[in-house]
């Protein structure tokens, strides 16, 4: 019999953390009321996490909730995906059982995937279709939750979250997110000194952060008083004040620390100097048999399942039970939640048991794991054995066996939708590949199929280019294109294109694909060599997935007889090959194509039932494209209330299916919108997460540059300037898609108007035209259009400004005619641009203004209306009759109302000044208005006549000898004018004079 060992180490008082603990329990308190809470809980390793969730747990289990424990688990690189979930599921399953599988109910063998206890998992490996199959399960997961919790609270913990895998904060996130109504309470904790710079878990935090219902408690370190008290409770009695204050000093309040001090030796002598020394200072007092099971333990993972160690550590029965009892008595092991394990109690201990391990020892230790696990696979849970084996043989150091193991462990993080996780065990094959002999690699498993990959044969193990497509492809899902074009480029550089023409062929379509999204081309030299390669073979899928793309990149060419032509031969051929998923690729290409020729409404149904069949088949790969698309259409055709509500849709399909790169696209297409209709508030949250949501280059540039178009509007040119140059050095040298030119040109040419900088406004639409090939998303292009007509009338009369001016007009006419105005939206836009160029000529009227105003009008499109009412006051005072004054100043009202609400100073301002020189109250009631005055701005008949000739250049000496006056009354009326004006310069007073026609045109 084993004597009772002395556990008094650990802290038997739950010492401070009333503010925390309060919390909690309100968060439970609102819970079990049927309102959903989350809370993440942050703090240093060893300030004490994992002590208050337990007391809370006690608490809450207490009072009737039914508590569940899920860990991250610390594996390497290679990951656990869904660990703490299935650890969850494990716990709960244990405690209500069948009630548990009947919550399941139908859908219980896609939930056996997370835990096998369910029954056989159903279906076979996904391919294309893990992001649908996914979101699938987390749908179900999340409603078997809410079935769980119906009849009584239910509190689900996932500690050390900074382990986790990307798959679980995902799922996480769409629970947050989705969960409206049930009585549950979710807590989430994690180290913050385990958050480096680039640490995975920073996005995660920030996105919950912007969630109201999410809560955050930040754990400090205990005060010296409860320190002290903490000291007390471990030691039986008070601690002598000078040892209580030297343990202070030491730990600075750090409660793990503390216990370990406390209980680290004598109550005097050298303290350890170093955290490892600290940490290990108990471990190395113990007997080396029981050092030797902590290092086993330590090695083996977060934790280990009893007769795994057993397996491993090899001793007898009797002799490994002393030595566990020893540990457990002395606080380095706890026992598992399930009585089938142990875990170090503090996981700062363990890694520094682990990290003083010899390199031999480690390496031995993970072959008897590995040897065990491949022996009697039954000793781990079947969810865990493929990542937990390949990770002992890889750090056992045997490249043979590591291999398939990792293969296997990265199709089982395939089946289980854990996209990252995947990638990064297929990273690690890679890494291996070449250290393996071929009679190893001839036992590999089969490739996994692609869509569009030709096969390397039926059966036959998986070779290197197929491992790079799987990469290719897990990094795609993933949303880490820049690593999928990486993989492409050295897959190229290895595969001979003599002998295996149709796998070049595809990773060079690949790379096609993805050059525009990473600006680092058109794409077409890479479409080019793809077809190449292809010429002369008989047609495959290869062929039809070939043809599809290039009908897709020439659709930014517009809808020409070639380009249809090319779209429907790609549909032939994807039905001949039998290629489904191509063909409908082909077909939504051909959709979008309709919608650009002008016929929007069919068009748009036409994307919408092959968008319902990409999301029956589970075509994951297109799901993407579909999304976006169609919300830029509907964008694009004016129907910009339609076009959110769409994207909303699309944002939680593309949210629940992991599509991270998609959510970038939509929320940059919501900021759009959301800028055109007003709303500029939200327009700036939604380019935030359009940031936050960017992992390629293009996604990362469209936003800075939406984020500088709406600072220009509201005034903030500093930051507009940060952000169009930071494009600008970006785009420098690089081939971008079409659509980022004009958005970056608009940009460009709106901070030149601001700056009053029109000749510079010209040199940047000549500089962008030549990159243009089609005006596809013609409302961009109209923007830009308008943007230059306005350089061009708001610079007239400026300095300069003359000279080119009717070159420049014309130009922009040019630009304006090649652009479709087709529907109602572009033919509102074209009578803007059309009048704004009138006025930039001085031969504006406001019968166009008002024809611009009626089109503009259905739209709701608040900044334009401004603008437009601004140039109809404007003409409408030009005309110097009394009635027209009445009528400019109730369009400038309106202007002014608009531009108020919006917070458009740079457009504000212009409307005041105009109002100020007309001598216009835009604040009084209509009928309050100051009776108008027989000339604009006050002008009288002789400096009307002194203004024509200051607008001619001419100096005072000049004006005099012109008009029979002396030069003092020459200077006497120029004074007076520039007062009447509002202008500070000669200059300024000529340039208002064109602007506003108040002289003859030269």
């Amino acid at each position: 019999m084993l004597v009772p060992v002395e556990t008094r180490s650990v802290s038997p008082v739950f010492v401070g953390r009333k503010s925390e603990s309060e919390t909690l329990a309100s968060l439970l308190e609102a819970a079990d009321a049927g309102t959903p809470q989350a809370a993440v809980l942050g703090g240093e390793a060893g300030v004490g996490k994992t002590r208050l969730l337990e007391e809370f747990l006690a608490r809450a289990a207490g009072a009737g909730a039914l508590t569940a424990v899920g860990a991250g688990v610390e594996l390497g690189a290679d990951g656990l995906p869904f660990a703490p979930v299935a650890a969850l599921l494990r716990s709960l399953h244990r405690q209500v059982g069948d009630e548990l599988v009947e919550a399941a109910g139908e859908r219980r063998a896609e939930l056996a995937r997370l835990l096998p206890e369910l029954g056989e998992p159903s279906g076979a490996a996904p391919v294309d279709g893990d992001a649908l199959d996914r979101a699938r399960l987390f749908e179900l997961l999340t409603r078997l939750l809410e079935r769980l919790a119906q009849h009584r609270t239910l509190v689900l913990v996932f500690e050390d979250l900074h382990w986790a895998d990307r798959s679980t904060r995902e799922l996480l996130a769409y629970y947050v997110r989705s969960v409206r109504a049930a009585r549950l309470l979710v807590l989430v904790s994690y180290r913050t000194d385990d958050l480096h710079r680039r640490h995975p878990l920073r996005p995660f935090l920030a996105e919950l952060d912007r969630l109201r219902t999410v809560h955050r408690i930040e754990l400090g370190r205990l005060s010296g008083q409860e320190v002290a008290a903490q000291m007390a409770g471990i030691l039986g009695g008070p601690a002598e004040a000078d040892r209580a204050r030297s343990v202070f000093q030491r730990t600075e309040g750090n409660p793990f620390f503390v216990e370990e001090l406390t209980a680290g030796g004598p109550p005097y002598g050298d303290l350890p100097e170093t955290l490892r020394d600290l940490l290990l200072v108990r471990v190395e007092a113990l007997d080396e048999p029981v050092q030797d099971v902590l290092r086993a333990v330590a090695e083996g993972g977060s934790s280990v399942e009893h007769e795994l160690i057993a397996r491993v550590a090899g001793l007898p029965e009797q002799e490994l039970l002393a030595a566990l009892r020893v540990a457990v008595g002395a606080r380095l092991l706890v026992a598992t939640e399930d009585g089938d394990g142990y875990r170090f109690r503090h996981a700062l201990t363990r890694e520094a048991v682990a990290d003083d391990l010899l390199p031999g020892e480690r390496a031995r230790l993970n072959r008897r794991y590995a040897q065990a696990l491949e022996a009697e696979p039954e000793l781990v849970p079947a969810d865990e054995l493929p990542t937990r084996l390949a990770s002992h043989w890889y750090h056992a150091g045997d490249r043979a066996r590591a291999l398939p193991a990792v293969l296997a462990a990265a199709v089982a993080a395939g089946r289980r939708f854990a996209n990252a996780e995947q990638l990064r065990l297929l990273e690690r094959a890679i890494e291996l590949w070449d250290a393996v002999g071929e009679e190893a690699r001839a036992g590999l498993r089969p490739a996994q199929p692609i869509w569009g990959y030709p096969a390397s044969g039926a059966g036959g193990p998986v070779g290197w280019a197929d491992l790079m497509a799987e990469a290719a492809i897990a990094a795609t899902l993933a949303g880490e294109e820049e690593r999928a074009m990486a993989l492409c480029r050295r897959a190229l550089r290895e595969v001979d294109p003599a002998e295996r023409p149709l796998h070049a062929a595809w990773f060079w379509a690949q790379r096609a694909g993805m050059a525009g999204r990473l600006m680092g081309g058109d794409g077409w030299a890479e479409l080019r060599r793809a077809q190449e390669l292809l010429r002369g073979l008989p047609p495959s899928e290869v062929h039809a997935r070939v043809l599809a793309l290039e009908a897709a990149m020439r659709s930014k060419q517009g809808p020409d007889p070639e380009v249809l032509e090319v779209a429907e031969r790609a549909v032939e051929l994807a039905r001949l090959v039998g290629a489904t998923g191509t063909e409908l690729y082909a077909r939504y290409t051909l959709a979008t194509l309709q919608a650009d020729a002008g016929d929007s409404a069919g068009g748009v149904e036409r994307m919408t039932a092959v968008l319902e069949t990409v999301l029956r088949r589970g075509e994951v790969a297109l799901l993407g494209r579909c999304l976006v698309n169609l919300g830029a259409v509907l964008l694009d055709s004016g129907q910009f209330e339609r076009a959110l509500e769409q994207i909303a849709e699309s944002v939680e399909l593309a949210d629940r299916y992991g599509l991270v790169e998609t959510i970038s696209w939509l929320r940059a297409n919501e900021a759009f919108a959301l800028t055109m209709l007003g709303r500029w508030p939200e327009a700036e949250a939604a380019l935030e997460l359009a940031t936050r949501h960017a992992s390629n280059a293009h996604n990362r540039q469209v936003s800075r540059v939406l984020t500088g178009l709406l600072a220009v509007l509201r005034g903030d040119l500093a930051l507009a300037e940060a952000q169009a140059g930071a494009a600008l050095a970006r785009a420098e040298g690089m081939a971008t898609p079409d659509l980022f030119h004009w958005e970056l040109s608009r940009l460009r040419v709106d901070l030149a108007v601001a700056r009053g900088r029109p000749l510079e406004a010209r040199e940047i639409l000549r500089s962008s035209l030549p990159l243009v090939s089609y005006f596809g998303s013609s409302l961009l292009a109209w923007g830009l259009a308008f943007a230059v007509a306005t350089a061009e009338a708001e610079g007239r009369g400026l300095p300069g400004s003359a000279e080119g001016r009717a070159a420049a007009i014309g130009e922009i006419r040019a630009l304006a005619r090649r652009l479709p105005r087709d529907l109602p939206i572009r033919e509102a836009f074209g009578a803007l641009v059309n009048v704004q160029l009138a006025r930039a000529e001085g031969r504006d009227t406001p019968d166009q203004w008002a024809e611009a105003v009626a089109a503009l009008t259905p739209f709701e499109l608040p900044y334009h209306l401004a603008e437009a009412r601004y140039g109809w006051g404007e003409a409408l005072l030009a005309g110097g009759d009394p009635d027209g004054r009445r009528q400019a100043a109730e369009q400038l009202g309106a202007a002014r109302e608009l531009v108020e609400r919006l917070g458009a100073a740079p457009l504000g301002e212009r409307v005041a000044r105009l109002a100020q020189r007309a001598r216009l109250d835009l604040t009084a009631e209509p009928e309050a208005r100051p009776e108008p005055k027989a000339q604009p701005f006050g002008l009288t008949r002789r400096e009307r006549d002194v203004l024509e000739l200051v607008a001619a250049g001419r100096s005072n000496r000049q004006i005099a000898e012109e008009l029979y006056m002396s030069p003092k009354t020459a200077s006497v009326h120029v004074s007076r004018i520039l007062a009447k004006l509002e202008v500070t310069t000669r200059g300024e007073a000529a340039a208002v004079a064109h602007r506003l026609r108040l002289v003859p045109l030269a």
